[in-house]
């Protein structure tokens, strides 16, 4: 990747931006999550971070905790990785949620648990993106997701070595989802392209939302 291509810089104005997208974007994909679970979906409000590299494992968590990740990218003018990642007891819970299952049903991520958890992670990242993309007048298109059962710290470690020499810091969106009495916390990350960041850069003052 030229060197050209890794001078959009991190300032409040993409930030601010990113935090109006973010808001837009998990909102939506919180609508279409409710439709999957047949219930009401309440969020916690998205926060736009920029995290160090280094300080990855730290931040989202102890580098041998157990956690699930569910990964996709977007291919086309609006590219970007997006990682749901769950505590693996969390992500238990989900697997209830979905299933429509009492809680502490599931016990082991089998090929059924874990291809009901890429449903959510398919159908979360397609609301989220399609409404970015209206949003910016961009193109989208998600791959089929992913998903790793592992430490933490290797699951880090798939964003990191995905992101092509982006720089020594990554911007990730996180937000919370709630279904009644049921919560889980999971991180929403958005790692998008530098070309991509520049959109959102460019269009930062000319949102509405």
């Amino acid at each position: 990747m030229a060197e050209s291509q890794l001078k959009t810089p991190f300032d409040e104005q993409l930030l601010n931006a990113m935090r109006r997208i973010a808001d837009e974007g998990v909102a939506h994909a919180a609508r279409g999550f409710s439709g999957m679970v047949g219930g009401a979906l309440t969020m916690s409000r998205p926060q736009a971070l920029l995290v160090p590299v280094s300080r990855l494992p730290e931040i989202f968590g102890s580098p041998e905790d157990e956690a699930v990740g569910i990964y996709l990218r977007t291919e086309g003018s609006l590219a970007c990785q997006i990682m749901l990642v769950i505590p693996l007891s969390k992500a238990l819970e989900l697997v209830d949620m979905v299933m429509e299952l009492p809680t502490g049903t599931t016990k082991t991520l089998d090929r059924l648990e874990r291809s009901a958890l890429a449903e959510v992670g398919n159908l979360t990242a397609t609301f989220f993106i399609n409404r970015v993309a209206e949003l910016t007048g961009q193109e989208a298109r998600p791959t089929p997701p992913a998903v790793i059962v592992d430490m933490l710290g290797a699951i880090v470690d798939v964003v990191v070595a995905t992101t092509g020499g982006f720089g020594e810091h990554l911007l990730v969106i996180r937000a919370g989802f709630t279904c009644g009495q049921r919560t889980v916390n999971a991180d929403f990350w958005v790692v998008p392209d530098p070309a991509t960041l520049r959109v959102f850069h460019w269009q930062g003052t000319s949102l509405s939302l």
